[in-house]
């Protein structure tokens, strides 16, 4: 008897896995979505047993990512939930973790579909709110702080992320902790809080120190120490920050990543050289070793991560190199998309312009001490509106030691003050012969009494 009720497991195995091969061998997408749906709904019996779960799975992956060709369809990805509720009953709650998160990164891999996963997200937090699945709702509601945070959705991946962080610490998930933390730094980084982006990542540091955290998370932490540093124009501890984090994603084969990383340490290469960094972090025989090391890098990995990343920040170089706007404008129009659409590149690529341009301004006035701002436009190839605005911000930063004549459309250039030894002085004594005076009456208040 019970070798006819193992007969009968394997024939039902067998038919679960023909039809699931032949649902694979369909060709129309709506008779394979049918077989791969009756799959899913169909063989009940088989929900616990172990091949026939993996044949659910294969099932749901595979519907998915029918879904996913037409983008009509996509939002039907969270019908597969619903449709498979019978079989995630039967299955541990990790196993139903791990199939979800299969659906997303299926719905990740449509280009341009950051709606589409945002939707996801909340339908399956709704899902998971009914289902009472309180572990995979706050690892689903990470996924959409993230997928918030690459929609330009700050001040939303804010809001959740802070409410999501105090669950998190009551439950003192460390790892979830490190990731939420890490994407909190993010969001402060894109809305310039320097300050509170760096407390985030030393919360993510200080939880990781408590457990294990893995090669990509590690990365990621470099990757946000780099961005910070270089936010606060320390390029040679921000390029270093980099380095690891491009050697780590280069070793897991992170291509992506890599290539980004590459094209930070580029950035910080570029902005150390033009003397954009802190005064206090000029090139030392550290650094300059450090640029040695970055140029058989990129020596090393040109061919490997060549491509319009790295042509882009070649072209900002070369146009920083020869100070030159025309070159640095056509620069970013020609790589407008690598340029434009990173926000730390972009950031700083419109520091290194105004940075540029004062140089050039300053080089063109200096011989003068009055000049027309419309022969200074002309001689920059620059709008006068623009060229005005411009020395008007450099002579309120002090910048520029002069005025604009706005009615004769003239700038006037002074001359540096010196500073007299006589003035400062004078200035001393008088201080002195008033601490002296006042030492005088206190001791002559103290003989009154």
């Amino acid at each position: 008897m019970s070798e006819d009720i193992a007969m009968e497991d394997v024939v039902e195995v067998d038919a679960l896995q023909e039809a699931l091969d032949a649902a694979g061998e369909e060709v129309n997408t709506e008779a394979a979505i049918k077989k791969y749906s009756e799959i899913l709904t169909g063989f009940e019996d088989r929900n616990s047993d172990e091949i026939g779960a993996r044949c659910k799975e294969e099932a749901i992956y595979k519907l998915a990512r029918l879904y996913a060709t037409e983008a009509s369809r996509v939002t039907e990805i969270v019908g597969l939930l619903n449709m498979g509720g019978t079989f995630f009953g039967a299955i541990a709650k990790a196993k139903t973790a791990k199939i979800v998160r299969g659906l997303l990164d299926i719905a990740s891999e449509i280009p341009g579909s950051l709606e589409v996963q945002a939707e996801l997200c909340r339908q399956i937090v709704a899902w998971c709110k009914q289902e009472k699945r309180t572990f995979l709702r706050q690892r689903v509601e990470s996924r959409l702080v993230s997928v918030d945070y690459e929609r330009g959705r700050y001040d939303e991946a804010l809001v959740l992320v802070n409410r999501l962080l105090k669950e998190l610490k009551k439950l003192d998930d460390k790892q979830m902790l490190v990731e939420s933390h890490l994407i909190e730094a993010k969001i402060h980084a894109a809305l310039r809080n320097v300050p509170k982006s760096k407390a985030a990542l030393t919360a993510a540091r200080t939880n990781g120190n408590a457990v294990y955290v893995g090669p990509v998370v590690q990365a990621q932490l470099d990757e946000m120490s780099g961005t910070l540093h270089c936010e606060e124009s320390d390029y040679a501890t921000s390029y270093s920050y980099f380095l690891e984090a491009f050697e780590a994603y280069d070793t897991l084969d992170d291509t992506k990543r890599a290539a980004k990383c590459l094209k930070y340490m580029l950035l910080c290469q570029i902005l150390d050289d033009d003397g954009l960094g802190d005064v206090n972090n000029k090139a030392t025989a550290q650094n300059k070793k450090k640029k040695k090391h970055f140029t058989a890098i990129q020596t090393k990995h040109q061919l490997k991560y060549a491509g319009s990343d790295l042509d882009s920040m070649a072209a900002v170089a070369k146009a920083a190199k020869t100070r030159s706007l025309d070159a640095f404008e056509a620069a970013t129009a020609t790589y407008a998309p690598q340029l434009n659409d990173d926000l730390l590149v972009k950031h700083h690529l419109d520091q290194l312009y105004d940075h540029i341009l004062e140089r050039n301004l300053t080089k063109i006035i200096e011989p003068f001490s009055r000049c027309e701002i419309d022969h200074i436009a002309t001689l920059i190839d620059l709008p006068p509106a623009k060229v005005e605005h411009k020395l008007a911000q450099m002579i309120l930063d002090k910048k520029l030691n002069g005025t604009l004549a706005q009615g004769t459309g003239h700038l006037i250039v002074h001359a540096a003050l010196k500073n007299d030894p006589t003035y400062q002085a004078a200035n001393d004594l008088i201080k002195n012969m008033g601490d002296v005076v006042t030492s005088l009456f206190k001791r002559a208040d103290s003989l009154d009494a």
